[in-house]
């Protein structure tokens, strides 16, 4: 047995409103008995700590009775915290008002009040049907057979609707077969895009290949889903934008963004997925030069915390800060607009303190990546060197592997910047044993690897001028190379060389 403390209560009241604060002692004091007083004092002691510490609370109540057993007055208070927060958000939501009628659908039968009971199944499978709640819908058309069965029958009008609920069945079965078979290909290509990045060879791009055959064959399959019809052109935008295709990539993200406006009641409860389609919108444009739609889109972006003010929440608040921060400032980063980025990074710093522990791998992995590029854009070198040391050192490798290779190399050029010959030497060959034990040296990982080789040895029959103008040729034909032009989306290696040849600073290289 685990002697190790659990801080999961502390963890829920800490997520909890004022407003869902307040409601628990209004709830308490109507609905738990006897206890409500031990329950408040606890709560308020627990909600007074900002870092859980049990030995303290148990010192502090060490003569109440409710100390003796804590483990459940704990399990307890947890219990009935959730049982307010389910009653403070019943109506937060469609899905959330469609299970409270179905209970009261059971708590109708179970008293025998038939008709009333079918009546408000009624209701809600025309709410279920408007709003494409299909789980739900699968559980009405359950209680409709069982009210049909509680008469042996009598109301089945001859078979006709036992026959049409076979029907509704079938159809109903068949599009839920289809979304989660549309789920599981869209998540394998994420999966895959988020782990290793874009396609880099004719091998990965096979895989993923084979991954959407699954869907055209799925899009032979009629579905009316509006759910169905995102997830294929969400799927597509990801195939292409994992392939590098971004002309093809975009005018399905287009699509989303239009079947969100047109059917925006169905995606009401899920604010997230617009979020999501706009920055892909705004990144895939940005990749295609269409910068003006992207800074208008990076504007909707920002009012969406006005917008959403009534159904705000902790996870949204860690979603439109994860996404459209991470969008912002990849635009800048890219656009050469280091200014904007750097008046950006307070905030992205302080969100990234809030929210450390709720944020994936991968997205913070960009964020320190990003943010170095701005510094190394403002020619704050130091500054570059410390951010993609966070995202190397602190950063779990084999999730992001992608970005964490290209930060390997990113990592050399600062060093290289810095004027620390003593320390290139380690690093490089730090990057060197790290790229292979990973099967990621591509093309442009052994021309910058070699490049920096040079430079460290201070070849003799090269000058250092003539190092970076061979390097910026053969960065050149690698930025026309299908495979290997993605690494550039990350920072512009061929823009830093060819400014280097030019003297001029990367800002200027890149704008030129």
């Amino acid at each position: 047995m685990s002697n190790v403390v659990s801080d999961n209560l502390h963890k829920l009241i800490k997520s909890m409103s004022k407003p869902e604060k307040r409601y628990f002692k209004v709830f308490s004091s109507r609905h738990i008995i006897g206890d409500n007083n031990n329950y408040q004092i606890l709560f308020d002691a627990i909600d007074k700590q900002d870092i859980y510490n049990e030995e303290k609370i148990l010192k502090k109540f060490k003569d109440e009775i409710f100390i003796n057993r804590f483990s459940i007055s704990k399990n307890r208070l947890y219990s009935a915290i959730l049982r307010s927060l389910d009653s403070f958000h019943s109506n937060s939501s469609v899905q959330a008002q469609l299970h409270r009628q179905l209970h009261s659908v059971e708590i109708l039968y179970q008293k025998s009040l038939y008709d009333q009971s079918l009546k408000l199944l009624h209701s809600a499978r025309k709410v279920a049907e408007k709003h494409e709640k299909l789980t739900i819908l699968a559980e009405i058309y359950n209680w409709e057979k069982r009210i049909l069965e509680k008469n042996n029958y009598e109301e089945a009008d001859n078979g006709v609707e036992i026959q049409s609920m076979l029907l509704a069945d079938r159809e109903l079965s068949k599009t839920l077969q289809t979304y989660n078979e549309l789920w599981n290909v869209k998540s394998r290509i994420f999966a895959q895009l988020y782990s290793q990045g874009k396609v880099r060879s004719e091998e990965e791009l096979q895989q993923l290949k084979l991954i959407l055959e699954q869907v055209r064959e799925k899009m032979k399959e009629s579905s009316d889903s509006t759910e169905n019809q995102y997830l294929i052109n969400h799927i597509f935008s990801a195939y292409h934008f994992a392939s590098g295709q971004y002309e093809e990539c975009y005018p399905h993200l287009q699509k989303n963004l239009s079947l969100l406006d047109e059917r925006a009641h169905l995606f009401q409860d899920e604010p997230n997925i617009y979020i999501s389609v706009l920055t892909n919108a705004i990144y895939v444009g940005m990749r295609l030069g269409k910068w003006q739609e992207a800074l208008q889109r990076i504007e909707q972006l920002n009012q969406l915390p006005l917008q959403l003010e009534s159904r705000w929440n902790d996870d949204l608040g860690i979603r439109v800060f994860a996404l459209s921060k991470s969008t912002e400032l990849t635009l800048y980063a890219q656009s050469g607009d280091f200014e904007k980025g750097l008046a950006l990074i307070p905030a992205i710093e302080e969100g990234l303190q809030r929210y450390e522990e709720h944020l994936s791998s991968v997205r913070k992995a960009h964020f320190y990546f990003n943010m170095s590029i701005i510094y190394f854009g403002m020619e704050r070198f130091k500054d570059a060197l410390r951010s993609i040391n966070k995202l190397l050192n602190n950063i779990e490798i084999d999730k992001t592997k992608d970005i964490h290779c290209i930060a390997q190399i990113l990592n050399l050029i600062i060093h290289l910047e810095l004027g620390n010959r003593d320390l290139l030497p380690y690093a490089l060959r730090s990057t060197q044993r790290f790229l292979e034990t990973r099967n990621r040296v591509y093309k442009f990982e052994t021309v910058m690897l070699n490049f920096i080789n040079d430079m460290v040895k201070k070849r003799m029959d090269k000058s250092v001028g003539q190092l970076f103008v061979d390097l910026e040729n053969e960065l050149t034909l690698l930025k026309t190379d299908h495979f290997e032009k993605t690494v550039f989306e990350y920072f512009d290696f061929l823009a830093w060389a060819k400014g280097k040849v030019e003297g001029k600073k990367y800002r200027d290289a890149l704008v030129a």
